[in-house]
């Protein structure tokens, strides 16, 4: 790069520099008017939730959050195609065993806990789907080669469970006139309830799926003895 470029590049970031500088002030020179904690605080009882936290990311900005189980399905659907996981862990001792036995189902409770609890308290769908996301992760290094998770069928309904539900009740609001993800305020409250354990449950199999790190293997049937013996000439 010759001289003349550099200086020419060097006066447009400083000029491009000048003119964020200029923006951000003339920003804050602005009258802010109402906060948004303010509004969203005000309009909270027609959320269907007392918890604002809830209301923020399953009414005001539910676009956001279905976009955010989008992301999560991707990142699976990537780690998938790289091919098949790797072999789980050695199986567990008697200690470890024994703590997982008490772990994994104290998780998966305290997941339906703050699944239920999030509607008027800290909680929601990606605290508990992260617990549950946590269990599959205990069960792996304990030596469960698949996580606890169902099979591979299973698992890809489940991962798309929170993203189908989700746009599923935003198209029929959408068609009986509400709007997309505009709830009707006496059924607001079970909707978000039902968006909300869908995400649970596909959030919790996405991430405990994405820690075994590959496609998940089709369990191979056992052998019957009745079978007949291949042919061993045929394999020459």
């Amino acid at each position: 790069m010759n001289r003349d470029l550099s200086l020419l590049i060097g006066i447009l970031v400083a000029l491009l520099a000048v003119l964020l500088l200029g923006v951000f002030h003339s920003t804050l020179a602005l009258d802010p008017g109402q906060r948004l904690a303010s509004l969203a605080l005000e309009r909270l009882p027609e959320s269907g939730v007392s918890n604002p936290v809830t209301a923020v990311l399953l009414n005001y900005r539910a676009y956001d959050t279905l976009l955010e189980l989008a992301v999560l399905l991707a990142a699976l659907l990537g780690i998938w195609s790289l091919g098949p996981a790797r072999p789980g862990f050695q199986p567990a001792g008697p200690a470890l065993a024994a703590m997982v036995d008490w772990v994994v189902p104290l998780a998966i409770l305290t997941g339906g806990y703050l699944l239920w609890v999030g509607g008027h308290a800290p909680g929601g769908a990606f605290q508990a789907g992260a617990l549950l996301g946590a269990a599959g992760v205990i069960l792996r290094l304990a030596g469960n080669a698949g996580a606890g998770l169902p099979s591979e069928a299973w698992q890809r309904w489940l991962i798309v469970l929170g993203a189908g539900v989700f746009s599923l009740i935003g198209l029929l609001l959408a068609l009986t006139g509400y709007g997309f993800l505009s709830y009707p305020p006496g059924q607001a409250k079970w909707l978000i309830l039902l968006i909300e354990t869908a995400a649970t449950i596909a959030i919790g199999v996405t991430l405990a799926a994405a820690y075994v790190g590959g496609r998940p293997q089709m369990a191979q049937p056992p052998r019957s003895p009745l079978a007949p013996m291949a042919d061993p000439e045929a394999k020459r």
